[in-house]
């Protein structure tokens, strides 16, 4: 083979044809985005971007065990492809044996596709998108606010070849459209996100339908102290907070005792019942809409990731069914320290199980309580019982028989999202989500929105 070959599929076999080591894993990642952004009802700035980047892994067998070295590079050419198989050899010749040791995967077939050019996302891909969007911002300007906002499309195809046989390859779409409105004053603001494989699912005039309401609801405004309050979470601030759990859910954190999963006296609390509601939280790389990688992408070991799982299949987990927590996330070495099965964590995430109810029907048989547009700046208090701090953004309103009669002050609120799934009353309907806080790390979420009759707001918060 050439040595100035610079096909991704080319420059994956060319690595391993250069490896010295015991074993070889080259991941090799095409990156095409496409942004458009804009600001006071007028578009700003749109771009296209290109890039590669390529990780090797380097296994070296030694007496005490098996080493790895991983070394990543950007903009890599065919000249750069021997420096960095020497440099992840040598970082394993220095490393100790490695903790998360494990053959390298065998036995999955090659992808068919695994030699075609990489798919590219280009400007081509807002073509219905951008009319749109110039339309919603003549509705708003009539209708006395301004829009703000982006539209991201990103698209990565992923060639990973391995020096047990694997040949891998994985395209991965990846689109959100976040949107603002303002009154001309800056003193309401109401926000929308979607998520979507190709900007043909998302309309830009229904997001400003939806935020125009909004704003309207904000006209009379009602102060509130902080205390618990019945509190309907929608989609979106659902995914934020499951997704933390998911991220929170490792069997060997879990087994050694040092998270909400762990059993006291020991163990995992794996069979044990969440929640009284029939609820199914779960992972599916087939999830139509919400595809993901079907085998482990692993470009570093690391918590419930390891190096030595690349191109191991991935299938569908649910982590909670009917309640009862199931699952939590694994490697093949974890797997074996804790007893639990293997459970990667995927690449998206979907609680179902709900009633066939929208979020205007929960607001509808709302007494008097909370309705949350999204949440903000989510960290971490104690993971003992996976207590999180955040804030309400851009719109907290109050309901009161059935109705939304004024927006209120935001919150510092403090929750568990482990907590909250045994004390909600109720779940609806299930749909496809924008995760705000996550958005740059976790696209793919299916949720309902969720009734908390006692959402623990703990302070006042002065933000809009």
């Amino acid at each position: 083979m050439s040595a100035r070959t610079n096909k991704p599929h080319e420059i994956v076999e060319r690595a391993l044809e250069l490896s010295r080591a015991d074993g070889c894993v080259v991941i090799a990642d095409e990156h095409s985005t496409a942004n458009l952004r804009w600001a006071g009802n007028a578009l700003t700035t749109n771009g296209v971007t290109r890039g590669r980047s390529l990780t090797v892994v380097a296994t070296v067998d030694g007496k005490e065990g098996t080493a790895s070295g991983v070394v990543s590079r950007s903009a890599v050419t065919p000249d750069d492809l021997e420096p960095l198989v020497r440099a992840a050899e040598a970082a394993a010749r220095g490393a100790g044996p490695a903790e998360d040791a494990q053959p390298l995967v065998t036995g999955v077939p090659e992808a068919p596709d695994f030699t075609d050019a990489p798919a590219e996302t280009s400007s081509a891909v807002f073509a219905d998108f951008a009319p749109a969007l110039g339309e919603a911002f003549a509705r708003a300007r009539a209708g006395g606010r301004e829009l703000y906002g982006f539209a991201n499309h990103e698209l990565v195809s992923t060639y990973l070849g391995t020096s047990t046989g694997l040949r891998l390859r994985h395209d991965q779409p990846t689109g959100t459209l976040e949107l603002n409105a303002k009154s001309p004053d800056r003193t309401r603001s109401a926000w929308a996100g979607r998520s979507t494989r190709d900007f043909k699912d998302v309309d830009p005039g229904v997001l400003d339908a939806e935020l125009a309401v909004r704003l309207g609801w904000a006209e009379r405004r009602v102060d509130l102290p902080a205390g618990r309050y019945e509190t309907l979470l929608p989609p979106t601030a659902v995914a934020d907070l499951l997704i933390y759990q998911l991220w929170s859910a490792s069997g060997r954190d879990a087994a050694e005792g040092r998270t909400v999963f762990s059993k006291p006296g020991g163990g995992t609390r794996v069979g044990e019942k969440l929640t009284d509601l029939p609820l199914t939280l779960r992972s599916d790389p087939n999830e139509p809409g919400l595809e993901s990688a079907p085998f482990v992408v692993a470009h570093s070991s690391g918590g419930d990731q390891s190096v030595f799982d690349n191109g191991l299949p991935v299938g569908s987990t649910e982590w909670v069914s009917g309640g009862v927590l199931k699952n939590l996330t694994t490697t093949r070495h974890t797997a074996g320290l804790t007893g639990l099965p293997v459970a990667t964590a995927g690449g998206n995430l979907i609680l179902d199980g709900g009633q066939d109810r929208s979020l205007d029907d929960m607001v509808a048989s709302t007494e008097r309580g909370l309705l949350l547009t999204c949440l903000w700046y989510i960290r971490e208090v104690d993971p003992a019982t996976l207590l999180l701090t955040g804030l309400t953004r851009d719109g907290v309103y109050l309901v009161e028989n059935g109705q939304v009669t004024g927006q209120v002050n935001n919150f510092r609120f403090n929750e568990s999202p482990v907590d909250l799934l045994g004390r909600a009353t109720e779940a609806g309907r299930t749909e496809k989500t924008l995760p705000r806080e996550w958005s740059d790390w976790f696209t793919r979420a299916a949720m309902p929105a969720l009734r908390v009759p006692d959402f623990n707001m703990s302070s006042v918060s002065q933000g809009v």
